[in-house]
């Protein structure tokens, strides 16, 4: 998404949201408490943790890096090919291993290792860990996914978004680590960001420098950049704990990227977009637990028994371009955000699906989002959010307001055929937001709503208290009431704090619970729960709920 305010630079996007209240500061499970990045407590083998990914009703993807030699950094090339072996328990002392396996990585692959296991138990708790040269890597814990045509009485996801290294620290993922209770943690986009140090946040409010010190744009450059996020303890100890299920957004490549380029991509002085976008697509399936599509993308279909199919979807591949705001074209049917092979797959998923949800992971908004009466000082700093101009013109062009023929014609699918229970995952703009999406949003509510969606603020990149400098809510209250006033289908709306969100699914209804952290800039800061939200089963309306499912 983009964000054009005039203290970046000028091609530069400030993006995205949040800080917080909070409570108490939950341990790390015992399995992933040797999970830190210290060599010295595992050797130099494997110093990047371990992770699992993808889980299906038979197996799951596991992942790690191995550094075989004191040369051998992530993107340098260096290093000889190495044997790592790999095991898959019932127990978390291996004593009843049920598979296992040895395998060859090289620089070819940056020493990463991939292994998609099979054979497993549904619904199924394992512990898994790598061994090479005598060196033992962290243990991880992941879990299968229910059979597909099992009766699961509930699912529970973590959900998270935009972590920016420099903005602060990971606490987001320490506490998701924490949890006994999910089944997976879903990350909607913005894992890692490309930009060069102290370009966003400006140089004076880094928490924490990131390597490489430049921006990043070759694969040697986006290996580096994963293989430093993969150093922080926190996060080592959310892969640790449980198996991530991914897409990615626009850092992941470049700010606002689209099929044929970025407007953080300078082709005169950077190169050829394309063979940019593929070194970091390329760098992406080296080191996430993420299996890659025949078309080296990640959408894709997960399923969790009868209870919940996950749809996932690449919104920056397929794009068009984004519209210039104000020239008409964003309702232009020649235009695309999903692309058509993409939308008529979501569409035939979604027809098709037996399960009671149908959950879609987007890594934009799709509920349009007009301004009203915003405040004058407060709409630039909201449109810089939002990726609007600051003359406050209400569409949103990175997001799907800015592409409205895709839209429609999936909310159409979505009503015409009577398909009941879609429930948008969305991150990107650092802000949360409980929405109904609303077929026509000029009418609503004597209109109906199609879906419903759920928002989730940023683990640490920038909010609306945190481009302004001031204290959370000082400002916001006004902002998210004339935002909530022009748009009568958004039933709440945070702008100021950051943390994640734990998705509760069982038949009757699906529920997300917001939390918040304390303050983004310590990496002890605590979490407490905000708000919950709803929507129940055949409704397409979310409402609040008092209290976090327990």
């Amino acid at each position: 998404m983009t964000s054009r305010l005039t203290s970046s630079p000028s091609r530069r996007s400030v993006v995205k949201a949040a800080a917080a209240t909070a409570v108490a500061t939950a341990a790390v499970p015992a399995f992933a408490a040797s999970s830190p990045a210290l060599a010295a407590e595992q050797g130099t083998a494997f110093r990047h943790g371990v992770a699992s990914g993808d889980p299906l009703p038979d197996g799951v993807l596991l992942w790690t890096r191995v550094t075989p030699a004191p040369d051998a950094l992530p993107g340098s090339g260096k290093g000889p090919a190495t044997e790592v072996s790999w095991e898959v328990a019932e127990d978390k002392g291996f004593a009843r291993v049920v598979a296992g396996g040895l395998t060859t990585t090289t620089a070819a692959t940056d020493h990463t290792v991939k292994v998609d296991v099979r054979g497993l138990r549904p619904a199924t708790a394992y512990y898994f860990r790598f061994t090479s040269g005598g060196n033992v890597s962290a243990t991880g814990r992941t879990r299968t996914a229910p059979a597909a045509d099992a009766a699961a009485p509930g699912v529970r996801f973590g959900v998270v978004s935009c972590a920016n290294w420099e903005s602060g620290y990971f606490a987001a993922y320490r506490h998701l680590a924490a949890r006994a209770d999910l089944d997976a943690v879903l990350h909607l986009g913005d894992y890692i960001y490309e930009y060069g140090t102290g370009s966003y946040p400006a140089d004076k409010y880094v928490v924490r420098r990131h390597e490489p010190a430049h921006e990043i744009t070759t694969l040697s450059d986006y290996r580096a950049r994963h293989g430093m996020y993969k150093t922080d303890p926190d996060l080592q100890a959310m892969h640790a704990a449980h198996p991530l299920v991914a897409i990615w957004d626009d850092h992941e490549i470049a700010n606002d990227a689209w099929a044929g380029g970025a407007e953080n991509h300078t082709p005169g002085t950077e190169g050829d977009y394309a063979a940019r976008a593929a070194a970091a697509k390329r760098a992406y399936f080296e080191w996430m637990p993420v299996r890659t599509s025949t078309e080296g993308t990640v959408y894709r279909r997960l399923r969790f028994g009868k209870l919940a199919d996950l749809h996932l979807l690449d919104l920056r591949s397929f794009r068009s371009e984004q519209a210039s705001v104000g020239s008409g074209k964003v309702d232009d049917p020649e235009r695309t955000i999903t692309g058509r092979a993409q939308l008529d797959w979501l569409k035939a998923g979604l027809a098709s699906s037996d399960a009671t949800w149908k959950l879609v992971g987007t890594s934009v908004m799709i509920s349009p989002v007009a301004f009203g009466s915003v405040p004058a000082h407060l709409l630039g700093p909201i449109a810089g959010l939002l990726g609007l101009p600051k003359e406050g013109l209400a569409v949103n062009v990175d997001q799907w307001d800015g592409y409205t023929d895709d839209r429609k014609e999936l909310l159409r699918h979505l009503t015409d055929r009577g398909i009941e229970n879609t429930v948008f995952l969305t991150g990107d703009i650092h802000m949360a937001w409980a929405n109904d999406v609303p077929v026509t949003a000029a009418t609503y509510p004597v209109s109906r709503s199609a879906a419903t969606e759920f928002v989730v603020t940023s683990v640490t990149s920038d909010n609306l208290d945190d481009i302004l400098r001031v204290a959370p809510g000082t400002v916001s209250l006004v902002a998210a009431t004339a935002v909530k006033a022009a748009n009568r289908h958004v039933k709440w709306l945070d702008m100021d704090r950051h943390g994640y969100g734990v998705l509760d699914v069982t038949a009757e209804r699906s529920q997300m619970d917001y939390y918040t952290l304390s303050d983004r800039t310590r990496q002890d800061a605590t979490a407490s729960w905000a708000r919950s939200y709803r929507t129940l089963s055949g409704t397409q309306k979310v409402e609040r709920v008092k209290q976090p499912v327990r």
